[in-house]
C-alpha cells in the first residue's frame, strides 16, 4: 500500500498535535511534530541564557543541538542529545519565546533540512505552521486546522494544567493571540493557508471527528 506524506498546519492550540498524533497512529505512520523541534532549540538557547536577539548565536546552537523524537504511548518523547525534555520544551518560557526563535531564517533552515529528511519514504504526518507552504508544499494531503480563541485557551490551559503549570485564561488568551500575530507576521515563513490546504474548522469538533475526516482523506487518496 502506497505510504503517503500528511501536512497539517494551523495557530497554536488549534488540535493540529492531538489530530496528526491520533492520524499516524490509525494509519500506522509516523508522527513529528515540527513545532516541538522549535521548543527544543528555544529551551536550549533558554538554558544557555543567550538573549533572544543574539542571532548569530541561536542559530549556532540550533546547528550544534542534536533532537531526537521517540514514538511514546501519549504522542512522541523529545530528547536533547539524551535528555528527556518531554515537558520543558511545553513550559510558559518555552512557550513565550518560540515564536522569535523559530523566526530566524537559519534555524528555519537547519530543522527544515532534517524534517524533509525524514519524510522522504513517505509515511508520515508532520505538523506545524509551515509545512503545507515551505517544508513539503508538495505533501499529497495538506490540512489548515484553526478554531475560536475561547477553544484554544481551553485546550492550553488544559495543557499547561496536565504538567503542573496553572496559568489565568485571560492572560493565556493575550500570550495566544500575541503568539498568532508573531507567526503570521513573521518574514520567515509566516503561518498562511497552503495553496490545495483543505480547512478545518474544529472549534465544534470532537477530536474523534476532526481525526476521522483526515483519516478518511487520506484513505482516499492511498485507495487511488
Amino acid at each position: 500500500m502506497r505510504k503517503i506524506v500528511i501536512a497539517i498546519d494551523g495557530p497554536a492550540a488549534s488540535g493540529k498535535s492531538t489530530t496528526a498524533r491520533l492520524v499516524a497512529e490509525r494509519l500506522g505512520y509516523l508522527h513529528l511534530d515540527t513545532g516541538a523541534m522549535y521548543r527544543a532549540v528555544t529551551l536550549r538557547v533558554l538554558e544557555e541564557r543567550i538573549p533572544l536577539e543574539d542571532v548569530e548565536t541561536i542559530c549556532a546552537v540550533a546547528e550544534r543541538t542534536r533532537i531526537h523524537l521517540e514514538r511514546a504511548e501519549k504522542g512522541n518523547k523529545v530528547f536533547i542529545d539524551d535528555r528527556d525534555v518531554t515537558h520543558n520544551i511545553r513550559s510558559e518560557a518555552v512557550t513565550n519565546s518560540v515564536s522569535l526563535v523559530s523566526s530566524y531564517q537559519r534555524v528555519r533552515d537547519v530543522l527544515v533540512r532534517e524534517q524533509r529528511r525524514i519524510a522522504a519514504e513517505g509515511g508520515v504526518v508532520l505538523e506545524g505552521r509551515d509545512i503545507g507552504t515551505v517544508v513539503l508544499p508538495d505533501a499529497d494531503l495538506k490540512i489548515f486546522m484553526v478554531a475560536g480563541v475561547a477553544q484554544r485557551v481551553e485546550r492550553r490551559r488544559k495543557e499547561l494544567e496536565e504538567i503542573g503549570v496553572a496559568i489565568d485564561p485571560s492572560r493565556l488568551e493575550g500570550e495566544i493571540l500575541e503568539r498568532d500575530r508573531l507567526d503570521s507576521t513573521r518574514r520567515s515563513s509566516p503561518l498562511r493557508r497552503a495553496s490545495g490546504a483543505v480547512e478545518v474548522d474544529t472549534s465544534s469538533l470532537t477530536i474523534e471527528q476532526q481525526v476521522q475526516f483526515v483519516v478518511d482523506m487520506a484513505k482516499e487518496i492511498i485507495g487511488d
